[in-house]
């Protein structure tokens, strides 16, 4: 694997990989509610948990990736990621499970947050990169969408505990594949010097608007996607449907958010406005959730709508990394950008979840859960305006 695309390859692989362990819960909350006695708001917290160090590390964990080298820092994360996977199989109490997670998220960030900045370094055209970052962004549909669609049967027959130490086995297979084919991280390899400190990059990341309105735009994003499609099973579960059913209908509403992914990075390569593409992603997912959870139609229809705002709202993610590597304020920061991006990406995850089982719960219901995406589209919308003008200030 030595060309530059088939290391683009093994980078977005890598990513998908690690999205394993965040969507190999969701269809397993049933399971640990019987085995573990998890309730529905400790598994919205079990949901989240494994975003607590990108919520509190992205943009330190970005900083180190750039001042360390984006090769190292993924096979350091992979390498957490494994060990947390193995020791939450290995968990007999819901607070033992969140601590594991926990190390399971470290692992995560440390994972997938080097990779945007290790594209760009293999790609060199930019029509090209547009594409390749359009691919990374659905490296988390494609893994949640993997394991909600395997995970019913494989905890069927395996058993949740036994799955997990494959996933950590699977972990570790990549990060040898990292270590075999992905090129040393340059200065590491001819002793160059390390460039400016973290903390005059953090600086650099925090002092220009661009990075905070991309990743203020992601946190208005990830926690209502993730919100909405980690409790579809709960969801489905609890009115009755068979799990093969569930797993199917889950995987599809995450799965098809990897078609929004790619579409915006080939639209962007085409010339189409990121304003554009936001305004569709975020429109589409207020529209969708209403649908979905206001009792508007019969299940046809809210199941339609479920599928249109997972891969509609896919443009936003899609968009929104192109932009973390175009505005960040140079190639000395694009990691610490990205990190920071993730920081509040990971904010939303981690609140999102928790805030909806919360309402539904002091709800009845989940009649009400639609408001929390409305507004948070509302707020995205306003945060698109933003960066469109900022990127037409760059550009002239």
């Amino acid at each position: 694997m030595t060309s530059d695309r088939g290391v683009a390859s093994l980078i977005v692989a890598v990513g998908i990989a690690s999205a394993f362990h965040v969507g190999k819960l969701p269809p397993a909350i049933p399971v640990l509610a019987q085995d573990l006695g998890v309730t529905l708001v400790q598994g919205g917290f079990l949901l989240a948990v494994i975003q607590l160090a990108g919520m509190l590390l992205g943009a330190v964990a970005g900083m180190l990736a750039d001042r360390l080298g984006p090769r190292r820092v993924m096979l350091a994360g992979l390498g957490l990621l494994a060990v947390g996977s193995a020791a939450g199989a290995a968990a007999v109490a819901p607070a033992m499970l969140l601590l594991t997670r926990g190390l399971e998220g470290l692992g995560f960030l440390l994972a997938v947050l080097p990779a945007p900045g290790l594209l760009r370094r293999q790609l060199h055209t930019p029509a090209v990169l547009n594409k390749a970052l359009g691919f990374w962004g659905a490296y988390m549909p494609i893994g949640a969408a993997t394991t909600l669609l395997v995970g019913p049967l494989a905890y069927g027959s395996l058993g949740w505990r036994t799955t997990w130490l494959g996933l950590a086995g699977l972990t570790l297979l990549c990060a040898w594949a990292v270590w075999r084919w992905v090129p040393p991280d340059p200065r590491v390899a001819s002793g160059q010097p390390a460039g400016p400190g973290m903390l005059a990059r953090l600086r650099d990341t925090l002092t220009h608007p661009g990075p905070w309105w991309v990743a203020l735009a992601f946190l208005m994003y990830s926690g209502q996607w993730l919100a909405v499609v980690g409790f579809l099973p709960t969801i489905y579960t609890a009115a009755g449907w068979s799990p093969a059913v569930v797993g199917v209908l889950s995987a599809l509403a995450a799965g098809v958010n990897l078609t929004g992914n790619i579409a915006a990075g080939r639209l962007l390569a085409s010339g189409v406005r990121p304003l554009t593409l936001l305004w569709w992603g975020y429109g589409t997912m207020a529209a969708g959730a209403v649908l979905t959870f206001n009792g508007l139609g019969g299940a046809t229809v809210q199941y339609l709508a479920v599928l249109a705002f997972s891969a509609v709202g896919g443009l936003i993610p899609g968009t929104l990394f192109t932009l973390a590597v175009r505005l960040a304020p140079g190639a000395h920061t694009v990691s610490t950008t990205v990190g920071w991006v993730q920081q509040l990406s990971s904010l939303g995850q981690f609140t999102g979840p928790p805030l909806v089982a919360w309402l539904a719960a002091r709800a009845g219901g989940w009649h009400l859960t639609w408001t929390v995406n409305v507004a948070c589209c509302v707020v995205g919308v306003g945060l698109a305006v933003a960066l469109q003008r900022r990127t037409a200030r760059l550009s002239h």
